[in-house]
């Protein structure tokens, strides 16, 4: 994974008007605001505007929690994230909520997988047309006909959409943390402490 150099600092959340410090305290999880969050705080209106999006991506959309974690960490990969990766490769191997396969937590396997691409042995033909979508829009900006295809079979039109825009925001997610230099949460492995 490549490191990046923070270049811009988290923000002190106390010096910040109480409606904007809000609407940042808003994302806490269990109480911690990740660092993602304390950057962004320097752009109060985007968080407001970006969150409720990211909000659906990652908790409201109609992808399995597995397949929304293969995307994810597949798009991460791709574009080097460490903090994204990072994240959520802690997220995949905790599982989601409830059970069965819905809520099936990533292995290591499978996390080794992601690494290699939609080509490493192990995938069953609709993860490995998820991770090669994720693929064909990093490279292409497009879902190409044939893994198009593969996922057609087994995805609703609102699936579809949704692998599209968790691939785009999880995209975009990328690009800000590699431009900012985001560090990684001191829980995260590799954390600078």
């Amino acid at each position: 994974m490549i490191k990046r150099k923070q270049r811009i600092p988290m923000r002190d959340l106390s010096t910040m008007p109480a409606e904007e410090r809000q609407n940042v305290e808003k994302n806490a999880m269990n109480g911690q605001i990740f660092n993602i969050f304390k950057v962004m705080a320097h752009h109060p209106q985007l968080v407001k505007r970006w969150t409720p999006f990211a909000g659906h991506v990652l908790g409201k959309q109609t992808l399995s929690f597995r397949d929304r974690e293969l995307l994810i960490l597949r798009i991460g990969w791709l574009n080097q994230a460490e903090y994204e990766f990072a994240q959520h490769e802690l997220i995949a191997k905790r599982g989601g909520v409830g059970g069965g396969d819905a809520a099936r937590a990533l292995s290591d396997a499978d996390i080794a997988r992601i690494k290699e691409g939609p080509k490493a042995i192990g995938w069953s033909g609709h993860e490995r047309a998820l991770i090669q979508a994720a693929d064909d829009l990093y490279e292409s900006s497009v879902i190409s006909d044939a893994t198009w295809a593969t996922l057609a079979k087994t995805c609703s039109t609102e699936q579809l959409m949704d692998v599209v825009f968790t691939i785009g925001q999880y995209n975009m997610v990328s690009w800000a943390l590699n431009s900012f230099g985001v560090p990684l949460d001191d829980f995260l492995p590799g954390a600078k402490l």
